[in-house]
């Protein structure tokens, strides 16, 4: 086993195939290919399962993995303490649902953060998606809700993919409106006053289901629903179809503008939203401080 073995079982994770981790490497995809097998027999192992769709790692691959990282790690420490050495270039990448909090959180840590070289990736994504992205370390974190209609259901597959929920907030359902909403003035709301108004929904592609709706009350029968894809097509039609959505009730003025707002919903239910992860991976320290921004958020600023 040699570091740079180590290190191109990363660079595959990272890329998230064989094909374009060769060509980051500048390495031929048989030769690393050869690596990597290699590897794996010496270990006697399986690091990663082959399916016709590509590769994706095994439970054992993402034990490996996550000893490979810290190795890799203290190597390079060692090596910029006695070789002044610069440090490598930062990585991380979550995927969340369309939460404004999310975004804030990632903006605030990477502008204050001091590194001549990064690359972060921030996936706006579908519930699906987000857990199948952290389950092959696409995603170093995922954002998601539970609540009591679909905690079981998803709960079933983090445990499935060995992923684990970390609670960040709980809070009370909201619907989103345009400020000049007819119903913008109203302390609250309930379920028959939204009767009349389009249901703005984002879509979950092929594996649409109830319980990876982002928004509650998804088995709700509505007159009048829009499926969209991302946050900036549905804040357009809330304000120009007077249409409403459901969620956290956090909004962010930098990034919404102040044309929409939040409005609490007459229910009695709640949604913990918190991260997903892979307990076997240790957290890099970027992925911890963006925990503890978003808490920060959420807790109002404290």
């Amino acid at each position: 086993m040699t570091l740079q073995q180590l290190k191109y079982i990363i660079e595959i994770v990272n890329c998230g195939s064989i094909t374009k981790a060769s060509k980051n490497l500048y390495i031929s995809q048989p030769s690393l290919s050869s690596s990597v097998k290699e590897l794996e027999s010496e270990m006697g192992i399986e690091i990663f399962r082959r399916t016709p769709k590509g590769i994706t790692l095994s439970a054992d691959g993402s034990e490996f993995l996550s000893y490979a990282r810290q190795i890799i790690e203290q190597t390079e420490l060692l090596e910029q303490r006695y070789r002044n050495k610069k440090p490598s270039k930062q990585l991380f990448a979550v995927s969340t649902q369309h939460y404004s909090f999310a975004v804030t959180a990632f903006s605030n840590i990477v502008s204050r953060m001091d590194a001549d070289e990064y690359e972060f990736t921030l996936r706006e994504t579908k519930t699906y998606d987000i857990i199948e992205d952290v389950r092959n370390f696409r995603s170093e974190l995922g954002i998601l809700y539970l609540n009591d209609f679909n905690e079981k259901v998803i709960r079933h597959l983090l445990t499935k993919s060995e992923l684990e929920f970390m609670p960040l907030f709980t809070a009370s359902p909201h619907i989103f409106i345009s400020c000049v909403h007819p119903l913008a003035s109203l302390e609250s709301v309930d379920t028959e006053g939204l009767a009349d108004f389009p249901f703005l929904t984002f879509e979950q592609g092929e594996n649409n289901s109830f319980y990876f709706s982002e928004e509650i009350l998804s088995t709700l029968p509505r007159k009048k629903v829009i499926h969209v894809s991302d946050r900036a097509t549905l804040f357009n039609l809330l304000i120009g179809l007077n249409g409403y959505t459901l969620s956290t009730g956090i909004l962010n003025s930098d990034l919404n503008g102040d044309n929409i707002i939040s409005v609490p919903l007459k229910l009695d239910e709640s949604m913990t939203i918190g991260c997903i992860f892979n307990p076997k991976a240790r957290l890099s320290s970027f992925a911890n401080q963006y925990i503890d921004e978003m808490k920060v958020l959420l807790n109002g600023g404290k």
